[in-house]
This record gives structure tokens, sequence and C-alpha cells, in this order.
């Protein structure tokens, strides 16, 4: 009978957007692999998909009906792996395993930027921090995506989880390969737009997190000086109606376009100029990474997960939250300095490999592989 493995998250576009690639290295080592999550997405590599009515938000009710679902799932399928992912998704997951554990089964979790970061708000502190510090006791291995959150982890494991360190969860360097101009070119032609624009992409879930309003209010400061400007959104959130309307309170309709959804983002990457990222927090920042990777200059807000990627001045620029003027004046130096902007992006794709999809996969192989021994010597 072939060994199981679960992979749990709160939605399932995180598998899509993350996942795929160990989901695939582990049918080869011809395991079964299933996922728990609230969605119904059909995903390549995933023998069975469990629908579970995980919410993102802790305080509401289906979150109770979501632990006794998944606790029933668990003792069904007698899983060898659990691999948690997202607060919540980790919060039940880890819960209802914990039974199971007793019996042998292996517990992981990946923090994809713990809520309590340094300079986070006082509330995040007293609600999240307490709940990891208690959930750690049911977790085997706990797995960090940047340095902050890896020395936080290990002080707050205290030997309870082994604590491991993994360069994000790996950018695909051909997917976001470098076009030349004559595609380029192509490219825009496709989408509408002209060989004059300067494209700025902010690619990710529009959201109060995210704070697109920045970039907005710094277009409405360059698009006199940068008049073929284009700001575009790749992504949809519970934010887009009230970025909509900030974008027509300052009379920016021809110079912000809200993409939606972009199936095919290494072609928005590759048709833009500069990618800009304007979150209050992230754990590292993949749209950063394919960006880089396809050797578009970057700017960025301060943050861990920021700060781990962006060397300011080398491969973009750094900015502090809500800063909208340092935001514009560096909107605009891209903009007149065309060489600068091309050394940048030569600089982020040399940074990017080593965030590489085969870094990243290798070093979840041998962390897998780890508790696949151990497990194998307690049976």
């Amino acid at each position: 009978m072939k060994k199981k493995v679960l992979f749990c998250a709160t939605v399932d576009y995180h598998f899509k957007a993350f996942h795929l690639p160990y989901f695939r290295w582990f049918q080869e080592q011809g395991w079964e692999v299933h996922t728990a999550a609230n969605g119904q997405l059909e995903l390549p590599y995933v023998d069975q998909a469990h629908s579970i009515p995980i919410q993102r938000s802790p305080f509401h009710l289906h979150n109770r009906l979501a632990y006794v679902e998944l606790k029933k799932l668990l003792e069904k399928e007698h899983y060898q792996f659990i691999h948690c992912h997202t607060p919540m998704g980790s919060v039940i997951g880890r819960l209802a395993a914990k039974g199971t554990r007793k019996k042998g089964t292996k517990v992981l979790y990946t923090a994809h930027g713990f809520h309590f970061w340094k300079g986070a708000p006082l509330q995040n502190w007293l609600l999240y921090y307490p709940v990891e510090r208690w959930l750690v006791q049911y977790t085997d291995a706990l797995i960090t995506i940047n340095g902050e959150d890896y020395e936080r982890a290990d002080r707050l494991s205290k030997e309870k989880a082994a604590v491991h360190y993994v360069p994000g969860m790996g950018v695909d360097m051909k997917r976001f390969a470098p076009v030349d101009d004559t595609e380029k070119d192509r490219l825009r032609k496709a989408y509408g737009f002209t060989t004059q624009d300067f494209i700025v992409l902010c690619a990710g879930e529009l959201n109060d997190n995210k704070n697109q309003g920045m970039l907005i209010k710094a277009c409405a400061q360059v698009y006199r000086n940068i008049p073929h400007v284009k700001i575009v959104f790749a992504g949809e959130g519970t934010s887009r109606s009230s970025y909509e309307k900030l974008v027509c309170q300052l009379n920016l309709e021809e110079h912000v376009q809200f993409a939606g959804f972009c199936k095919h983002i290494e072609e928005w990457m590759h048709l833009s100029d500069v990618c800009v990222s304007t979150s209050l927090r992230e754990g590292l920042g993949m749209n950063l990474l394919e960006a880089m990777s396809a050797e578009k200059p970057v700017i960025a807000t301060e943050n861990r997960g920021h700060c781990e990627l962006v060397k300011h001045g080398v491969n973009g620029f750094l900015v502090k939250p809500h800063d909208v003027n340092g935001l514009a004046v560096y909107l605009q130096q891209l903009y007149h300095k065309k060489d600068q902007l091309h050394l940048m992006g030569k600089a982020g794709r040399s940074m990017a490999h080593a965030f590489a999809q085969e870094q990243t996969v290798s070093a979840m192989e041998e962390i897998y592989t780890t508790y696949m021994d151990q497990k194998e010597k307690v049976m």
C-alpha cells in the first residue's frame, strides 16, 4: 500500500501558487498526495483533494467545522506526513493531527511569514505569538523562509520542534527567463500597450496588507513627468473596489489598469519595465523573485521579506512603508536612467539564482528524507 502525504492550507490556490513541484516530487517517490483546503481547484500531481471549510479569520465559526472534518479525515487516511501551510491551515491542521501524531505521523509546518514580526502591531504579538508558542509542541519540523523568522522560530521552539531554513518556495527561473526586445514588443502589442509606455507592474492580491494605494498615489505624482506611465495591478482581492475609487478620485483612469487574475503572469513580467511591491508584511515576496528572474528592477517597501531580496541601489530600491514621495522619486529615476534600469535587472536575475526552484526543492527533499528515515526507524 502506498504511503500518503497530506498538504493542508487555508485555500487550495495556495498549493497552485507554491507547492506543485513538491507534489510532483512525492509522486515520483511513489507516494500518494492528498490536499486539504477550502476550494475546488483541480491540481496536477494530486491523487485526492479534500475540500475543508477553513476560513482565514481565526474567529470564523466554520473553523470549528473544519477542525472536525479534518480530524475525521486524518483518522481515516492514516497519513505518514502532514505538511501544514498558511496561518489558519497550520493551526487547524496541527490541532487535528494531535491524535495521529502520537501514532507516528510526522507533522511539518512552513511559516510563510510569522504575523509577529519586528515592528508588528502589539495586537499581532498578543494574538499570534502565544498560539505559535503553544502549537510548536505539536510540530515535528518548523520551516521558515527568511532569516528573521528563522531566528525567532529557533527561540520559539526551545527544542520542542526542529527548525529549518529554506530560501523561499522556489522561483521557476526558466518560466521567468528574460526575453529580448522583439518579444517584449510583441507582448505589449498583444495586451494593448505601446513601445513608448513605461509599464509598472504590481502583482499580488489586492488587500490592505499589500497596500497598493501607495502606488496609485505615487502615480498621481509622476504621470506629468512620465506621460506614458501605465500602472498595472495583476490580481484580485477585497480592496479592488476601493482602489478603483481612488483611481477615479485622482483622475488616473488613463494610467492605471486592473488586469485581474493573470494566468500567464510571466508575460506581464516580460512586457513591464519595473515591478513594485508595497506590502506592509511579507514572508519573502514571490512576485519580486519572479520579477528579478525576468531581469526587471524592483522597488519595494522595507519589511523582513523584501529586505532579504532587495539590495538597495543594486537590483532595485527600498522605501519606507507609506513613503509615497520616495516611491515616486525612484520610479522617475528608473524612467530617466535606462542604463541603470538595465543593470539593476541583470543584477536581480543573478541574485534570484539563490532562490531558484531547484535550490528550494533540493532543500525540502533533504528535510522530507530526514523524517522519512525517522519514520522507518520507528516502524
